[in-house]
């Protein structure tokens, strides 16, 4: 279970931290001196910190220093009633994970915790191949089929290099689990490692989540704020959903990558950093160079070094392995001992063309083992997508038809459209994600299972299409003209 530490002397305010953070799955710790901050950070070893700039006993830029002089990767939250605070822009610039004013809104509280503790378990939790499997809370990299081994093989080429990797793939298919391994394979190992989703970030916030920016240089920019790109300096930064990122700011990506510098948004300063660039991506950035929604001179300089990674379709033979393996998971998880599958239900696995992936199949095994009775999964006991499917799967062409893309590509062409590409797949998405959070009554924690997709990527895109979820998903987009 993750831990939190709460720092702050207002007694009113702990409390009510301690109260709107406090959940099944979060043990919150708290102090109200610095001295007991950084004890409490070194004895109970927290997952992340909130930690207020003014503390009775000492600064909070010196408790903040001697807890990461402790442990350089624990992501610290520093909190101050004080916008114009430089002690706050300082901790920013020497590593903090985020500032926020008081008073804190809770939710955005919760939401930057949320990102602070995935991004604490993907640092410290190693990404091991098979072979490494006796190393205990690690995340495994399970396949021995010829494809995996091409893949292990390009990791252990390029890890110990300073070189930029792109990471190919179809979404679920586990291409952030190979960028922490070539992370924690590289000498950058002991020095921050972070994780930038660009599709669950808005295009006018991204830049500056990246690069920071200096107060007033947009409307709410109401205070300077120090990006990822320097608080990452002599470490590793993953750009997850490359091929969403914006013009602008693939203008200044691409300086970084040549020069290693950057301005912050709304600054003439110039700043120099020392970062990795491992980019990912499920899209194809060469089409999207066609259709100029990308930079080909970015692209080059993202292709330093490329690992593409194999759909579970096309490596079938490591599915008892994968199915061993989330099997195992699954049990610890529920406190369950279910020991295998049943031929008849095997033959369901094998027969699914899992268009989710990896992903998707460790979410069916999940589910799987929390309805199964006894220790053995049958048919019955596996989500009914899988049993629905091999009776009657359309093909390809067949589901074509049924949502007449064609004609929608026709009439956008006799329309004199010039962004086709962005129309059909914004169509497919509202009817895919609407369906699906219909099903499931609006609940995106069950909604981004069965997606095959993280909950923040299903947020964004939620944005993205200007839909609401209730209980009841209406769609704001109109596109029918």
């Amino acid at each position: 279970m993750p831990k939190l530490l709460l720092v702050d002397d207002e007694t009113n305010l702990l409390y009510s931290l301690e109260q709107g953070l406090a959940a099944e799955d979060l043990e919150v710790l708290t102090a109200s001196t610095g001295r007991k901050a950084i004890a409490l950070a070194r004895d109970a070893r927290p997952d992340a910190i909130i930690l207020d700039v003014r503390l009775p006993d000492m600064s909070g830029l010196d408790v903040f220093d001697a807890i990461r002089a402790n442990d350089p990767k624990l992501p610290v939250i520093v909190i101050t009633a004080f916008a114009a605070t430089t002690t706050a822009i300082e901790a920013t610039k020497r590593g903090a994970f985020e500032y926020l004013l008081k008073p804190v809104d809770l939710h955005v509280l919760r939401e930057v915790l949320e990102r602070a503790i995935a991004l604490r378990r993907m640092q410290l939790t190693p990404a091991l191949f098979e072979a490494d499997s006796s190393v205990p809370d690690s995340d495994l990299i399970v396949g021995r089929s010829a494809a995996m081994q091409e893949v292990y093989k390009a990791v252990g080429r390029v890890a110990a290099t300073d070189t930029t990797v792109l990471i190919l793939g179809e979404s679920g298919t586990g291409k952030e689990l190979i960028a922490r391994a070539v992370y924690q394979h590289s000498p950058r190992k002991d020095r921050p490692f972070i994780a930038i989703n660009c599709a669950a970030i808005p295009e006018t916030l991204l830049e500056s989540e990246l690069f920071g920016h200096e107060k007033g240089a947009f409307t709410g920019a109401d205070r300077k704020r120090i990006g990822k790109f320097e608080q990452a300096n002599g470490g590793t930064i993953l750009l997850d959903e490359i091929g969403d990122m914006p013009p602008a700011t693939q203008a200044k990506m691409l300086r970084l990558l040549q020069e290693q510098t950057f301005d912050r948004v709304g600054g003439s300063e110039t700043i120099r950093t020392d970062v990795r660039v491992i980019a990912a991506t499920n899209r194809s950035l060469d089409t999207l160079v066609t259709g100029g929604r990308f930079r080909e001179d970015l692209l080059y300089r993202l292709n330093g070094f490329t690992i593409s990674l194999p759909p579970l379709r096309e490596r079938m033979d490591d599915l008892p392995l994968l199915v061993d393996h989330f099997l195992r998971l699954a049990n610890l998880k529920f406190g369950k001992s279910v020991r295998t599958v049943t031929p008849e239900a095997d033959q369901l696995i094998r027969s699914h063309p899992w268009p989710g992936n990896i992903r998707e199949l460790q979410s069916a095994i999940r589910y799987a083992v929390v309805q199964v009775v006894g220790d053995v999964i049958t048919p019955v006991s596996l989500p009914s997508r899988l049993r629905e499917m091999t009776k009657s799967e359309p093909t390809f062409t067949e589901v074509v038809d049924r949502l007449d893309i064609a004609a929608f590509v026709r009439r956008l062409l006799q329309e004199g459209s010039d962004d086709i590409y962005r129309q059909v797949t914004q169509a497919v998405d509202i009817a895919v994600l609407t369906t699906v959070l219909q099903h499931v009554g609006g609940n995106q924690v069950q909604a981004s299972e069965l997606l095959g997709m993280s909950r923040t990527t299903l947020r964004a895109k939620l944005q993205q299409l200007d839909l609401v979820v209730e209980k009841q998903v209406r769609a704001h987009a109109n596109f029918e003209k």
